[in-house]
Protein backbone atom coordinates (compact mmCIF):
# COMPACT_ATOMS: atom_id res chain seq x y z
CA UNK A 1 0.00 0.00 0.00
CA UNK A 2 1.28 3.47 -0.86
CA UNK A 3 2.59 5.77 1.87
CA UNK A 4 1.61 9.44 2.11
CA UNK A 5 2.61 12.40 4.27
CA UNK A 6 0.49 15.40 5.28
CA UNK A 7 1.96 18.90 5.15
CA UNK A 8 0.33 22.10 6.45
CA UNK A 9 1.38 25.54 5.26
CA UNK A 10 0.19 28.76 6.83
CA UNK A 11 1.93 31.82 5.49
CA UNK A 12 5.65 31.40 5.99
CA UNK A 13 5.17 28.48 8.39
CA UNK A 14 5.20 24.93 7.13
CA UNK A 15 5.27 21.54 8.74
CA UNK A 16 5.32 18.01 7.39
CA UNK A 17 4.34 14.87 9.28
CA UNK A 18 7.32 12.78 10.33
CA UNK A 19 5.45 9.52 9.95
CA UNK A 20 3.79 8.34 6.78
CA UNK A 21 0.19 7.14 6.57
CA UNK A 22 -0.82 4.16 4.46
CA UNK A 23 -3.83 4.35 2.15
CA UNK A 24 -5.16 1.70 -0.21
CA UNK A 25 -5.05 4.10 -3.18
CA UNK A 26 -5.28 7.76 -4.24
CA UNK A 27 -9.05 7.81 -3.82
CA UNK A 28 -8.79 6.66 -0.20
CA UNK A 29 -6.06 9.25 0.43
CA UNK A 30 -8.21 12.02 -1.09
CA UNK A 31 -11.23 11.04 1.02
CA UNK A 32 -9.20 11.12 4.22
CA UNK A 33 -7.58 14.44 3.30
CA UNK A 34 -10.94 16.11 2.61
CA UNK A 35 -12.37 14.69 5.83
CA UNK A 36 -9.49 16.05 7.91
CA UNK A 37 -9.67 19.42 6.16
CA UNK A 38 -13.43 19.64 6.73
CA UNK A 39 -12.91 19.01 10.44
CA UNK A 40 -10.34 21.81 10.59
CA UNK A 41 -12.10 24.37 8.35
CA UNK A 42 -14.24 26.17 10.96
CA UNK A 43 -11.31 26.72 13.29
CA UNK A 44 -9.11 27.89 10.42
CA UNK A 45 -11.65 30.36 9.10
CA UNK A 46 -12.00 32.00 12.52
CA UNK A 47 -8.23 32.53 12.81
CA UNK A 48 -7.37 33.42 9.21
CA UNK A 49 -5.99 36.92 8.73
CA UNK A 50 -6.77 39.19 5.80
CA UNK A 51 -4.66 38.47 2.72
CA UNK A 52 -3.36 35.19 4.02
CA UNK A 53 -3.39 31.63 2.82
CA UNK A 54 -3.54 28.21 4.42
CA UNK A 55 -3.08 24.93 2.63
CA UNK A 56 -2.87 21.26 3.32
CA UNK A 57 -0.94 19.00 1.00
CA UNK A 58 -0.79 15.27 0.68
CA UNK A 59 2.68 14.15 -0.38
CA UNK A 60 3.77 10.84 -1.86
CA UNK A 61 6.62 8.68 -0.55
CA UNK A 62 9.16 10.98 -2.24
CA UNK A 63 7.42 13.92 -0.49
CA UNK A 64 6.18 15.31 -3.80
CA UNK A 65 2.68 16.89 -3.76
CA UNK A 66 -0.21 14.70 -4.88
CA UNK A 67 -3.14 16.87 -3.70
CA UNK A 68 -3.49 20.37 -2.26
CA UNK A 69 -6.45 22.09 -0.61
CA UNK A 70 -6.13 25.87 -0.20
CA UNK A 71 -8.09 28.39 1.81
CA UNK A 72 -7.37 31.96 0.76
CA UNK A 73 -8.49 35.16 2.49
CA UNK A 74 -8.30 38.21 0.24
CA UNK A 75 -9.32 41.81 0.70
CA UNK A 76 -10.04 44.09 -2.23
CA UNK A 77 -9.56 47.84 -2.31
CA UNK A 78 -12.74 49.78 -2.88
CA UNK A 79 -12.52 51.95 -5.98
Amino acid sequence: MPLYFFRIRNGRYSGCADQATEFADRDAAWKMMTSICADMAAGLARKLNENSEWHMELLDEAKEPVFRIRIVAESFEET
